[in-house]
């Protein structure tokens, strides 16, 4: 179909939706397929739940008498060409994003910053897919002055094809890390896919951000003719680490003082830097940057703080690779605080032929930290016991429950850890 055509429709529209559990009145839905189902099926649930239109692929479900149905050979291609068609429209910067880890925390004080002075449109929540990537463009209203564009993998080849639909003009990598292993075939997969960021905003003459302090990262620097250097002395800007015990203190050149944050961990001061750095070059004032960064708090599990009784939960149970396990680990290992520590770790996704000796690994690190209760649970994390045979091994977070309650655990600082689909945070209720 004329994506032109369609594109006036999405203007009278009220957005698009590819799902009929969140359609709004007005929405255009686009029936996408997936491996157990055929959205094309549902069309006209979406028209009874208040489409203006629908978009599908099979004419088997065509309907010649309603011109609200609209058909092409793929919703998915459409929904993509649509996006690209809107970002078209849009002159204004668009800052691409990937990474191994601290993607969508980065995303989110990024635009903690940037919002203090410009009208700025970002990822809502980790909408960086395939599918997620062309809604996050197709919310980015017209009178929007900037936009951040989070992308992520699954395989080589992803932040290319998700490149080619955003077309950023400004861009950055959070780090390169252990993820996705299975899909990636190793870290070398891993490397390859990320950069394909910086690769196009080479090509197409963006602005290119880069963490100094970061070996991998910093070995890109000579590949690029101008790019925006960060956190160091002598960069575009100079951010310096003071400690995080537990949370992140840090100072920058233009703005006097320590500054404290409410995240945790060193390894979200480059998320900080990064975020400055960037409201730096876009001109934002840099004390209007440090009050944005310094207010900015942690939510969706992601290092989110829960106090419990006289317990403090660090719930990082939003996602987890080998790469933000280990430092998760390791900056619980230093913190201080409470009587007790316990640790809670699950099992971590994707990982493929790596899975067995990754986990294993986790009972490497966390035997070297003096942990009062250290807790596994699920089925691809039992291989840990193998390097820590004093923890606790319980085979899924259901029968973790009853010990939980049963324990009435007191004065304990706890990290909660694991991939998204372990629900991790369905504990919290019971300690």
């Amino acid at each position: 179909m004329n994506i032109a055509i369609l594109y006036q429709l999405f203007l009278k529209s009220t957005g698009v939706s590819t799902d009929t559990r969140k359609i709004e009145p007005g929405n255009i839905f686009f029936a996408l397929k997936g491996p157990n189902f055929n959205a094309n099926e549902f069309a006209p649930k979406a028209l009874e739940m208040g489409a203006s239109a629908v978009v599908i692929d099979e004419i088997a479900y065509f309907e010649e008498d309603d011109e609200r149905y609209f058909i092409c050979e793929d919703a998915l291609t459409c929904l993509q060409k649509l996006a690209n068609y809107h970002r078209h429209q849009l002159d204004i910067p668009v800052i691409g994003l990937t990474g191994s880890n601290g993607k969508t925390t980065s995303k989110e004080l990024l635009h903690a910053v940037l919002k203090t002075t410009f009208k700025t449109s970002a990822t809502r929540g980790n909408l960086n897919n395939h599918i997620g990537v062309p809604l996050t463009l197709l919310e980015i209203p017209k009178d929007a002055e900037i936009a951040i564009v989070e992308m992520g993998a699954n395989k080589p080849g992803d932040i290319q094809e998700l490149c080619e639909i955003a077309e950023p003009t400004h861009g950055f990598i959070t780090n390169i890390g252990r993820a996705h292993l299975e899909g990636m075939g190793g870290p070398e997969g891993v490397l390859k896919t990320k950069t394909e960021l910086y690769q196009h905003l080479r090509a197409n003459k963006g602005t290119v951000f880069i963490n100094s302090h970061d070996p991998i990262l910093a070995n890109m620097i000579k590949r690029f003719e101008d790019p925006i250097l960060y956190p160091a002395k002598g960069d575009f800007c100079e951010v310096s680490f003071i400690e995080a015990n537990p949370f992140v203190k840090f100072s920058v050149e233009q703005v006097e003082g320590e500054h404290l944050t409410s995240l945790i961990g060193a390894y979200n001061f480059g998320n900080i830097a990064n975020a400055l750095t960037i409201g730096k070059f876009f001109g934002v004032p840099m004390e209007k940057a440090v009050e944005a960064v310094v207010e900015y708090k942690p939510s969706n599990m992601r290092s989110q703080l829960i106090e419990k009784r006289s317990n403090l939960i660090i719930l990082d149970a939003y996602n987890a690779n080998p790469s933000s396990m280990e430092v998760a680990i390791r900056t619980f290992g230093q913190m201080t605080g409470k009587k007790h520590k316990m640790i809670i770790l699950g099992d971590m996704f994707e990982l493929g032929d790596h899975a067995e000796a990754e986990h294993r690994k986790l009972g490497e690190i966390v035997s070297e930290y003096p942990i009062d209760k250290v807790c596994f649970t699920g089925k691809l994390v039992v291989s840990a016991l193998e390097k820590a045979p004093k923890a606790l091994y319980f085979p899924d977070p259901f029968s973790f429950r009853n010990w939980l309650q049963d324990s009435q655990l007191e004065d304990y600082l706890i990290l909660i850890k694991g991939s998204r689909g372990m629900k991790l945070e369905t504990l919290v209720d019971f300690i």
